[in-house]
């Protein structure tokens, strides 16, 4: 089997979107947090001293959308999106890494679909000007523009994981392509679980 290192610049670039999609994971993460104290907050308000501060709910959901569309890249990075493995886990070494590289492409083309229409929606609330039907009557422009920034860097990150997986595929550098889109391992799994573990156990982040 033809050993493959990536292009050194490639690299250093998936390295650094390992590294901002972390952290706009944890800015979604914090989003969510303030989100729901926000609307603990407003319901003990409600119940106890009979007001509102009104918006609560719209200012969730905005958090959850844009929480979501900027821990995507992450996800995809450390393989944590979903796939149906039943079939997958019985085919031979190569056809399933050929089938890892055309997942990677499909996932690939529906994002780009998907963020070329979001930016319509951004875009047209910009335009006219459109403000939520609400007391808040928030900017639209502002929570989908947020949103469509999340799906835009998506993409950018699997075109850097496309053409690393790419580059693997031909030279037919098997374990890189596993390692970069394949479905993750029992073992894997057990062994990040084993890896949080000990960390909660010396008082660290996990």
């Amino acid at each position: 089997m033809a050993s493959y290192d990536p292009p050194p610049i490639l690299g250093r670039l998936l390295r650094l979107a390992d590294t901002f999609s972390l952290g706009a994971a944890w800015f979604g993460g914090i989003l969510t947090l303030v989100s729901v104290f926000i609307i603990c907050f407003d319901v003990f308000i409600r119940k106890f001293l009979g007001f509102t501060i009104g918006g609560a709910d719209e200012l969730s959901g905005y958090a959850f959308a844009i929480s979501t569309s900027w821990s995507l890249a992450f996800v995809v990075l450390h393989r944590g999106n979903v796939r149906v493995d039943v079939i997958y886990q019985l085919l031979p070494v190569r056809l399933s890494a050929l089938l890892d590289w055309l997942s990677l492409v499909a996932l690939g083309v529906f994002m780009v679909f998907l963020t070329y229409y979001s930016s319509f929606v951004a875009e047209t609330s910009w335009l006219q000007n459109s403000a939520a039907n609400t007391p808040l009557a928030t900017p639209l422009w502002i929570p989908q523009g947020l949103w469509v920034l999340g799906l835009v860097w998506m993409c950018l990150v699997l075109a850097l994981m496309l053409i690393r997986a790419s580059f693997a595929l031909v030279t037919g550098d098997i374990d890189a392509v596993k390692a970069l889109c394949g479905v993750r391992t029992s073992e894997e799994e057990a062994k990040e679980e084993a890896i949080a573990g000990e960390r909660m156990v010396r008082g660290e982040i996990a």
